[in-house]
């Protein structure tokens, strides 16, 4: 098997990655790596994170061939990233990082969120973004591993009621904190990201790294003539510990068109 594109997760994060890149350019071929099985990674330490990811290129070079990789995951890039380039030279990769200064822009009060894992909200890079693009800018950090397993876990099969009371400590957070921007720095939160802006309300805009994540995976893929194709995009998952999980990927794929490996 050869796709065009393979986008890797912990667990459901990049979907809306995929999804996007789809949109815009459904002639390209798709797959979807979630690492469940050693889900969660933003609690793992760097060099757990380095070893999983190299695993995890290594496993989907083997199984899907692509000429892209998109690590859609901000804790495995701004930990891995640099590291995974080194060992595969000769394969295209993509990361993902926080939006930060897509925030600096567009935040008036100059007081922006981070919303991510502890890994990522932990890891110099930040402080080197905001460094960059974000001088001007107080840059308030939130942790949220219990959002994070929410919406792995139950989000996709929850009721619109509890999504809304799962976000609301976090958008509270950076309410009370007097943010006018929230970065969406975990993948895993786009998937609820229409719900947090709802609960955000008007005054605070929620942003993520989407649009330029596909714009820099589309700009470096060689381009060729090709005709949309009807085959499903594969959806492969490393294992399952509970059979509710399953029925959550069971559920995407329904929902999205995917084909589920296992």
């Amino acid at each position: 098997m050869k796709v065009d594109f393979v986008f890797l997760d912990s667990g459901t994060g990049g979907i809306p990655y995929l999804l996007h890149l789809k949109k815009q350019k459904p002639e390209y071929t798709c797959a979807y790596y979630a690492d469940t099985a050693n889900f969660p990674y933003g609690e793992k330490t760097n060099q757990q994170i380095i070893d999983c990811v190299k695993k995890d290129i290594i496993n989907i070079r083997q199984k899907f061939n692509p000429e892209v990789i998109v690590i859609a995951c901000n804790t495995m890039s701004v930990n891995a990233f640099i590291e995974a380039r080194k060992q595969f030279p000769n394969q295209k990769i993509v990361g993902t990082v926080p939006a930060i200064k897509l925030a600096a822009s567009l935040s008036k009060k100059k007081i922006i969120g981070l919303l991510a894992t502890k890994s990522t909200v932990e890891n110099p890079y930040n402080i080197e973004l905001q460094q960059k693009f974000a001088s001007d800018c107080k840059l308030v950090l939130r942790d949220d591993a219990e959002l994070i397993s929410f919406i792995e876990h139950f989000s996709f099969l929850a009721s619109e009621s509890e999504c809304i009371h799962a976000v609301e400590p976090a958008v509270d957070f950076f309410r009370k904190n007097n943010c006018d921007v929230i970065i969406l720095g975990c993948t895993h939160f786009l998937n609820l990201s229409e719900i947090i802006q709802k609960v955000a309300g008007n005054d605070i805009k929620v942003i993520d790294s989407r649009d330029g994540v596909v714009k820099r995976a589309l700009s470096i893929i060689d381009k060729k003539e090709k005709i949309i194709s009807n085959e499903k995009s594969k959806l492969y998952v490393t294992g399952f510990t509970q059979k509710k999980d399953k029925d959550e990927y069971l559920y995407i794929c329904k929902i999205n068109g995917f084909e589920l490996i296992e």
